[in-house]
């Protein structure tokens, strides 16, 4: 990394920005996710680290997620992957004069 130049994307989560009972491992796991990207940032400024914090997304992980809450899937109430993607893309595309920190992105 010292040596390029380029972009750093990092797929976070919510749980890197709060921690919810019962998910104290996964969230410890982004927050040090998001301590990795901000600290790439002030040590390799010639690169573009963004971190992407998306909302809930119709992925299996979801559907896992609302079964073990006891709750139902339901794909449409969700970002899709897609979006997330073109959010990324985004980002990537900014110019090079420019970079974006912090996407967080939430279905409606």
């Amino acid at each position: 990394l010292r040596r390029g130049r380029g972009d750093v994307v990092m797929l976070n989560s919510g749980a890197g920005l709060r921690t919810n009972p019962g998910w104290a491992a996964y969230s410890a796991s982004k927050h040090a996710l998001k301590a990795l990207a901000d600290g790439l940032r002030a040590e390799e400024p010639q690169l573009r680290v963004t971190s992407v914090y998306p909302g809930r997304t119709a992925t299996a992980m979801q559907r896992d997620v609302r079964e073990q809450e006891g709750g139902v899937f339901e794909a449409g109430r969700y970002s899709d992957p897609a979006t997330i993607a073109g959010v990324v893309l985004s980002a990537l595309e900014l110019a090079a004069d420019s970079h974006v920190n912090d996407v967080m992105v939430r279905s409606r």
